[in-house]
């Protein structure tokens, strides 16, 4: 089970922008299913999306020592969009008069048809990965896709299809030693005309006495944001905080403040061993 929130541009934005999300998965046979409930809020008109996705997956071993894999997913569910158009001011209503002001009793001048609407979304992705124990190499690397569909989204009643989305990322554990581990790892995205990279260095440091593991680590977030996270896993908890701080050319207004992060994830045991140690937490 895994919890998470973030608040970002409190800094620049009278709401700041907030992400909230809850998920689950489990095995079932030789499949995994989950849930994934997310909502997202930005602005002061509350443009707010909120989406539940169920998701399946399945581990595919290619040999005998088991050590090759190719982890299969599929997630299909709902996204609901809304916007508070009384609270949005534009053009039509901005007066010059005394130094200049908006009147919201004014006409807007725009047409919407619906100020929410619910379309259904679908996402699907492969993952390799070698997951031999002794190995002091763990590679991985992965694709997917998001919005296969290309749902129609507009609130003036257009014809606007929400673009796909593709993530390639990959990375690999380095066992340094009994103590230490090393995660390098990357993520690159790209949605129409937008496109994003981010890469990471993990520490992930062995506590004998206190039988944890200590996570330390920066990422980089490409023309955005250098990030700092700390957090600790203990039994079957997984704590992890972290900080943007903010490179773009926002920073002048920003004063460099970008977002903060926290999240929380319980494991719940096992009734039997993870024939699967080293498959990659993302």
């Amino acid at each position: 089970v895994h919890a998470q929130y973030r608040t970002q541009w409190a800094a620049v934005a009278t709401k700041p922008f907030t992400t909230s999300a809850i998920s689950f998965d489990m095995p079932i046979k030789k499949f995994g299913v989950g849930l994934q409930i997310m909502n997202y809020r930005a602005g002061a008109g509350s443009y707010n999306v909120a989406s539940a996705l169920l998701s399946v997956g399945y581990d595919v071993v290619f040999d005998r020592g088991n050590n090759h894999h190719l982890a299969l997913g599929a997630q299909g569910g709902i996204l609901q969009k809304s916007v508070d158009v009384s609270a949005l001011t534009f053009g039509n209503q901005y007066i010059g008069a005394n130094g200049g002001s908006f009147d919201a009793s004014l006409a807007s001048g725009e047409n919407f048809s619906n100020s929410s609407f619910t379309v259904s979304d679908f996402n699907a992705g492969a993952l390799y990965y070698y997951a031999k124990e002794s190995s002091r190499l763990n590679p991985f690397i992965g694709f997917s896709a998001f919005h296969l569909t290309q749902p129609n989204e507009s609130f003036l009643g257009a014809n606007s299809k929400l673009p796909m989305e593709y993530f390639v990322h990959g990375g690999v554990k380095i066992n340094v030693n009994e103590k230490i581990q090393l995660l390098p790892k990357f993520i690159y995205m790209n949605q129409l005309n937008s496109q994003e990279f981010t890469a990471s260095l993990l520490l992930h440091y062995f506590m004998k006495e206190a039988d944890s593991y200590l996570i330390f680590g920066p990422t980089y977030r490409s023309n955005d944001a250098a990030i700092i996270e700390v957090g600790i896993k203990k039994g079957k908890y997984i704590a992890r905080v972290s900080y943007d701080v903010n490179t773009s050319s926002l920073k002048t207004a920003s004063s460099s403040h970008g977002g903060f992060e926290i999240s929380l994830t319980y494991i719940a045991h096992r009734k039997k061993p993870n024939p699967l140690a080293n498959c990659p937490r993302l």
